[in-house]
């Protein structure tokens, strides 16, 4: 596949990585000349500086030969030029956008966005995208990572493994059978810096990130089961009063009324704003990391931090300072992956990566077969995939014991009928199901083969 992608920023640079490294020929275009340099130096890839919405940089990128543009750069409207361009001049079949200004999304407006006004096939807001996330870390405490399928009736779940986990050194297949009503299957591993994809007679141990993939209902049986039992949030701080800080303050106040939130924003004019549209969040203008400010938050009496400011180290320290004066938890944002890494010993107990949820939600435009949604886990080591089995399927009519799964790759659930169905080696998947799986980065092309429409289809 030939994609070209506007903007070599952390998200260019993450998509250009994981297309280059499946492949795929990939052009990056920018305007800053260093970003180029670093990103050709680094990656099999061809970098081109300038702008991403003039129809000759398009060209010379090869957007005349393009199956897909990817227009991440950082302002709206060159995203929105570019698709048009790409459209019009070189006919390019996929456009894909990243949009951050929600004016643009409104749901008035949600036909402005299609073939017959603005030809974008695909828009994505990291903002709403990273809110969401938010939003279902803090429904589920004691889970690293959430993420919902198939119609959000599926979820996958990352659990640690506490010293108390109940069911460290348990073979998986023996789980299945002491609690066979529960709708939950362990589908990956990391253990010690590695992914792992495990057999049914693996062991969980101390120390391992556990994904899970359940039935959305079954989400609080399957923590209390590894030993997470952690009660929900009622009194939340949220740093930072952006796009993002306001999506879950006015989410949690429709959804969640019992909550009580309490918003800090250092910029007065949007401190302003917040206080205006939101109607039972407490806003405070000021510095998150100001003691005074948090003290006044009643910090001490908070069950979650939740840090959301454009700034990593404010992020980071802010959160810090909230645990030291007495916050239970912390939940924080960073964009920066070298931050990420040392997160946890600093004291942070849980973060987020705005960049993963981005590139996860374009990688399912890009993958090939009946790919319905896609999440990276692990900075690309692995995929969680909801694909559609078709007729022609190899996967189709045969039990799960008779099917020679490529290495790398387990089934974690099945979506029939809205219902969900635990796999084991009986099962057969039949034409039309929704199949939840976790791949291996290296398996990922075995995936989209075996959900692709073969010939024999039309």
């Amino acid at each position: 596949m030939k994609v070209v992608i506007c903007g070599a920023g952390q998200v260019g640079y993450g998509i250009a990585e994981r297309l280059s490294q499946e492949d795929n020929d990939v052009s990056v275009i920018d305007t800053s000349a260093a970003l180029i340099a670093h990103i050709t130096e680094t990656l099999d890839v061809r970098g081109y500086v300038g702008h991403g919405a003039h129809p000759d940089v398009l060209a010379r990128a090869g957007a005349d030969q393009a199956d897909m543009i990817i227009a991440v750069t950082l302002f709206d409207e060159v995203n929105i030029v570019a698709c048009e361009v790409a459209h019009a001049i070189f006919n390019v079949p996929t456009k894909v956008a990243r949009i951050r200004a929600q004016n643009y999304l409104a749901p008035e407006y949600s036909d402005l966005f299609s073939r017959e006004n603005v030809p974008i096939d695909v828009t994505i807001s990291p903002e709403i995208e990273v809110g969401r996330l938010v939003l279902r870390r803090i429904s589920f405490p004691g889970a690293t990572d959430v993420v919902r399928f198939a119609e959000d009736r599926i979820a996958m779940v990352a659990i640690e493994c506490m010293e108390d986990c109940p069911v460290v050194d348990t073979p998986l297949q023996q789980l299945s059978e002491l609690f066979p009503d529960l709708l939950a299957t362990v589908t990956g591993i990391f253990r010690d810096g590695k992914l792992i994809v495990p057999r049914s007679s693996d062991q969980l141990q101390t120390g391992d990130l556990a994904y899970v993939v359940c039935d959305r209902d079954h989400t609080r049986r399957t923590l209390g089961l590894f030993g997470h039992e952690e009660q929900e949030a009622r009194r939340i701080i949220i740093m930072g009063g952006g796009n993002i800080g306001y999506f879950v303050a006015r989410t949690i106040e429709e959804q969640q009324p019992r909550m009580r939130v309490k918003l800090i924003e250092n910029d007065r004019d949007r401190a302003v704003l917040m206080a205006d549209k939101l109607n039972n969040t407490v806003v405070l203008h000021g510095s998150a990391m100001d003691q005074r400010i948090l003290m006044q938050a009643d910090v001490q009496e908070a069950d979650l931090v939740v840090a959301l400011t454009n700034n990593d180290q404010i992020n980071i320290l802010g959160s810090m300072m909230a645990k030291r004066l007495g916050a239970k938890s912390t939940l924080v944002l960073i964009n920066e992956p070298a931050y990420q890494d040392f997160a946890g010993t600093a004291g942070v107990d849980a973060h987020i990566n705005p960049r993963a949820v981005t590139i996860s939600r374009v990688l399912q435009h890009v993958r090939k077969g009946r790919i319905r949604s896609i999440y990276a886990v692990q900075s690309g080591r692995a995929e969680v995939i909801e694909a559609e089995a078709l007729e022609t399927s190899p996967l189709v009519g045969k039990a799960l014991r008779e099917l020679e799964l490529p290495e790398g790759i387990r089934i974690g659930a099945l979506y029939r009928d809205k219902a969900f169905i635990r796999p084991d080696g009986n099962t057969r998947i039949k034409a039309k199901d929704r199949v939840v799986l976790f791949a291996a980065a290296e398996a990922v092309r075995h995936v989209e083969q075996l959900f692709r429409v073969s010939i024999q289809y039309f």
